[in-house]
């Protein structure tokens, strides 16, 4: 049979048309018999788009020459480009040389040599936690799947009798309430930004912490708070410690930016060490994408730290307890992921367990912080240079870590969008990491102006 002419030119042709008929018929029987999807739009409604990742497109897709992004949270150099810190390549280059490098499954914990280490690097390789055997260590995906694993946890086995709710900062990094809802865990606020002083309001915080029903979690930011970047002083945590002991609330704590918030990796892990030298038991979220320039490798580990003292049932030792923490751990882990990814970790624990690596490894971390630190000084000056006014943009350099909360208003930030290019979160925040010699007169000079236009009726008074 010619594809010109259709018309079957034996019995052959004629048994293939028909059995192609046949199949045509049944489809169609089957569509006309099948029921409409159980999935209506009342049933799985349309999702939002996540905020961040909206921005980001928006931001790819504009074809200004002088577009500014200060949404992302990823370290960028001076040329506005990814960073490979030289410690990573000199690691993944031995892992590439090593002849015996597979690609076999890890254990459910995680690959031990990265578990020990981020233990020692979180806690402090004296800790008594350590010592004593009663933390113990799984990796993760990334800070985000340490959360997720420890919100899992808790609901499944803290006692909390009056279904006692997770307190965030408000703000605080959008995803915590995702993934602590997901596991039904009620979430309420306490106060944390002030806008009036755009630093901390310690005062609204500790009151609400301190009339929280008896054993409520409290999530707290190690350092370096995402999205405001205003941290607590040692004498505020000490004074926090005491209200959350006396109510017996439980701590959890993420920690996203050891080492990349002040450049000093014990000094940015104080908090964290302080309570469990108080005897706290706790957990912790800890995240290697910040510090080891890891992003995509979801590299990241869940820390608990079990009381001193041993659970009333069984006196043994609190290493007794610790080790039921850990198996119900593993059965949670087991049931979601399995087994951990490989690569970010070995990354990681080849540098975490190299002194030479290591020492280099702080150097680069005083490089990145470095670089946000000049950034925050510069667009402060910038700033109050244009305005006349000294001090007025003084909460830039008080601040730390990757972001800044500027106090612009949600106007404002459309503003600076439309007409300026330049791209951050509505509530104001800027990545410090976005900034850079090559933009910064640009953004501090369309800052200026747009503040100056809507002064009079913005919240923000410069």
């Amino acid at each position: 049979m010619s594809p010109l002419n259709p018309t079957p030119s034996n019995s052959s042709d004629t048994s293939e048309i028909t059995t192609q008929l046949s199949r045509l018929s049944n489809i169609s029987g089957h569509m006309a018999g099948s029921a409409p999807s159980v999935f209506t739009a009342d049933r799985v409604p349309q999702a939002p788009e996540d905020p961040l990742f909206g921005l980001m497109t928006a931001y790819r897709n504009d074809t200004f020459e002088k577009k500014v992004d200060l949404g992302i949270g990823a370290y960028r150099d001076n040329d506005a480009k990814p960073w490979v810190l030289p410690v990573v390549k000199k690691a993944d280059e031995i892992l590439r040389n090593d002849p015996n490098l597979n690609h076999e499954y890890l254990p459910i914990s995680g690959l031990a040599d990265f578990t020990s280490a981020a233990q020692k690097l979180m806690l402090g390789a004296d800790s008594p936690a350590i010592e004593e055997k009663r933390v113990t260590t799984l990796q993760t995906i990334s800070g985000t799947g340490a959360l997720h694993l420890g919100a899992l946890f808790l609901s499944k086995f803290l006692p909390r009798p009056h279904n006692q709710a997770i307190y965030f900062s408000n703000p605080t990094w959008a995803n915590h309430h995702q993934i602590f809802s997901n596991v039904h865990i009620p979430i309420k606020t306490y106060p944390y930004f002030s806008a009036q002083t755009k630093g901390l309001d310690f005062d609204g915080m500790y009151s609400t912490i301190a009339s929280a029903p008896e054993g409520s979690i409290i999530l707290l930011h190690a350092c370096a708070h995402n999205p405001t970047g205003v941290d607590l002083t040692k004498d505020q945590w000490i004074k926090l410690s005491s209200i959350i002991r006396e109510k017996s609330h439980f701590p959890f704590f993420d920690c996203a930016y050891q080492g990349f918030a002040s450049g000093d990796l014990n000094q940015d892990a104080w908090a964290i060490r302080y309570f469990i030298s108080q005897g706290f038991e706790t957990c912790i979220a800890q995240s290697f994408a910040k510090n080891f320039g890891l992003y995509g490798e979801r590299a990241g580990a869940f820390h608990f730290v079990t009381s001193p003292t041993p659970a009333s049932d069984h006196p043994s030792s609190a290493s007794d307890t610790i080790t039921r923490i850990a198996s119900q751990l593993a059965i949670c882990q087991r049931s979601e992921i399995s087994n951990p990814p490989a690569y970010g970790a070995r990354i990681a624990s080849t540098v975490l367990n190299s002194p030479p690596l290591f020492s280099e490894w702080e150097q680069n971390l005083l490089t990145m912080s470095g670089r946000i630190k000049e950034m925050r000084s510069a667009l402060r000056s910038y700033l109050e240079e244009l305005n006349g006014k000294q001090g007025s943009w003084k909460h830039i350099t008080e601040q730390i870590g990757m972001f800044s909360f500027t106090g612009l208003s949600e106007g404002q930030v459309g503003e600076l969008r439309s007409r300026g290019h330049i791209y951050m979160t509505k509530n104001g925040r800027i990545s410090m990491a976005g900034l850079n010699t090559g933009n910064l007169a640009y953004v501090a000079d369309w800052i200026d102006r747009v503040v100056r236009e809507t002064e009079s009726k913005s919240d923000l008074k410069i």
